[in-house]
Parts: structure tokens; sequence; C-alpha cells
């Protein structure tokens, strides 16, 4: 049975920072292609960040991109989400996703087979 579980999450104030955990059991991440979505309040669920370290390579929202940092270690069988100089419009419940996918679109969502329950992210501004 795969889970991913994330954690990580809570209250900080704008201009500050937090780390997201998502740890995997029941699938290992190394070829996988993993990704951080997010949902805040009456809004539709958003692609944040990508990796599929088997080709090396990241993605990002331009809505993050030069704040936030996504990254993977194998051997933890985790994925994290370095969140700096976080802005109101931040806050959201985020969430990591897990698949096998090709596909070139590391944001269509329909691609990630599996999903964590969320860790809720605030931020005060």
């Amino acid at each position: 049975q795969v889970q991913l579980v994330e954690s990580g999450g809570g209250w900080v104030q704008a201009g500050g920072s937090l780390r997201l955990s998502c740890e995997a059991s029941g699938y290992t991440l190394s070829s996988a292609r993993m990704g951080w979505f997010r949902q805040a309040p009456g809004k539709e669920r958003e692609a944040v960040a990508g990796i599929y370290s088997r080709f090396g390579r990241t993605y990002y929202a331009d809505s993050v991109k030069g704040r936030f940092t996504i990254s993977q270690d194998n051997a933890k069988n985790t994925v994290f989400l370095q969140m700096d100089s976080l802005k109101p419009e931040d806050a959201a419940m985020y969430y990591c996703a897990a698949g096998s996918s090709s596909f070139s679109r590391w944001d269509v969502q329909s691609i990630y087979n599996y999903w964590g329950q969320g860790t809720q992210v605030t931020v005060s501004s």
C-alpha cells in the first residue's frame, strides 16, 4: 500500500520560512516524478513545484520561482519543499504527489497516481 505523508506545515509570518517533507512508503521515489501542489480555500488546486530526480530536473510555478526549492533524498524516500520569503498568498493546504508517467507536463495533476493528505501552511501579514 502506497502512502505519502506530508509534514512541516504550520504558521509563519510573512517573510518567514517553512520546510515541508513528504515521506513515501510502499513506493520508491528514486525513479518517480514528484510534485507539490497547493489549494487555498475557494480556489482550485495548483501546481507549485515538481522534481524528476531520475533526469535531474526540477520545475516551479512562476509564483514561487526564486523562493521555493524542491529536493529529494532517495535514501530517506522523502521529498522536501523549502519555502522562503513566504507571502500571505502562499497560505494553503499543501499536497505532495507521486507518479511514474514520463509525460512532459509536470503540472498536470492527472499524471500523478498517489497523493498525500496534505499539510496546512498559514502565512500572516
